[in-house]
């Protein structure tokens, strides 16, 4: 079963999608090589749904939500849009699509125009889409304004009059004008305080539950991303290493990588939390620009290093997995999962405190 392809209920299907900046040097700028940010990655996204995306930086997330935005073209593979394939869509083509696809940029500050008013830029949808409005853009930007948790009254300030938080508020409205079906969330509250957060990610769940919104939700916070996501799909490397739904990503997860994420992650219990295996990566990320062959993974695998044997470890470094179902709906990109629960960061005892003895499993 391929993750994308077989799912007939897809608002969104991407296949196989790539994402390859070229490395060009000399005088006459010849390519040399290529950044592969995006490599082979897949996934589906249904109507209301929300999928999380995690990953370290550089791991190729942010990337993914801009080529699927087509805000950056694909190198290769399929993007199919409601049925439709939109992966050579000119920017023209594009245009009549931007009602249905809207994106939350990650930075409050910089995705602002600091020369335009608040009701310019909410309003901006409206006219670039000849949108007719019953009581005009104004009585509709100052409604959404009022909707996202904004003062209409402030309808003529300029940005820099609105703090971090208000400012992606301001995003958010101008991301619902048109009521699309599908938001790209590309880190809409890392750089918001923590406490701030909380009220944004609430914001978006209530906006999705009033307008039947689907949310691709780009996220380095696990716990951001447990909060709001339906499933999760974990990045390294420019690709999908395990895509699975949330409460069986967080409670039996199967890739080392995950393992290790899940780790890292503090329970809020003295007694738990010293029984939990703290998993440390050795080494830095290797370049998207140069690859590790067979398994991206293996050369930081602690299950690599550790457990596997001398034949193990050959097919890890010269075969590439596929990422495919070892369990109903559950996807890994690995040749040798492993179910850990003991390392499983859950709000759920029964998750996080797991009896010793059950801590692993292998998968076939």
């Amino acid at each position: 079963m391929h993750p994308a392809a077989d799912d007939p209920d897809a608002l969104l299907a991407v296949n196989a999608l790539t994402k390859h900046f070229p490395i060009r040097h000399g005088l006459l700028q010849r390519q040399v090589g290529a950044v592969r940010a995006v490599d082979g990655v897949s996934f589906s996204l249904r109507a209301g749904e929300t999928l999380g995306l995690v990953g370290e930086s550089g791991c190729g997330k942010s990337t993914t939500g801009r080529v699927v935005t087509k805000l950056l073209e694909p190198t290769g593979g399929t993007i199919r849009f409601d049925g439709a394939d939109i992966t050579k869509h000119s920017t023209g083509a594009m245009r009549p699509l931007r009602r249905d696809i809207q994106m939350i940029f990650q930075d409050p500050y910089s995705s602002l125009n600091p020369r335009h008013t608040i009701g310019t830029i909410v309003g901006a949808p409206f006219r670039i889409q000849k949108a007719v409005t019953e009581g005009g853009v104004k009585h509709e930007v100052q409604a959404l304004m009022e909707r996202v948790g904004l003062n209409p009254e402030h309808y003529n300030r300029y940005p820099h009059e609105f703090s971090g938080g208000q400012r992606q508020r301001i995003g958010i409205a101008r991301a619902i004008a048109l009521r699309p079906r599908m938001i790209v969330c590309d880190e809409p509250v890392s750089a918001l305080d923590v406490s701030i957060q909380a009220q944004v990610v609430n914001l978006l769940e209530d906006l999705q539950n009033e307008y039947g919104l689907a949310y691709m939700f780009i996220a380095h916070d696990l716990a951001v991303i447990r909060h709001i996501a339906d499933r999760v799909a974990v990045m390294y490397l420019g690709k999908v290493m395990e895509l699975a739904d949330r409460d069986t990503l967080y409670s039996a997860p199967m890739h080392p990588y995950t393992h290790a994420l899940l780790s890292a992650v503090p329970v809020p219990d003295p007694a738990k939390e010293a029984r939990r295996d703290r998993i440390l990566l050795s080494g830095d990320l290797p370049s998207p620009a140069d690859p590790p062959l067979g398994c991206v993974f293996h050369t930081r695998c602690p299950k690599y290093r550790e457990v596997l044997n001398e034949a193990e470890r050959t097919r890890c470094d010269t075969q590439t997995p596929e990422l495919e179902a070892k369990r109903p709906n559950h996807f890994v990109h690995c040749h040798f999962p492993t179910v850990r629960a003991d390392i499983a960061a859950a709000d759920d005892p029964g998750i996080a405190g797991a009896p010793e003895g059950s801590g692993s499993e292998e998968v076939a």
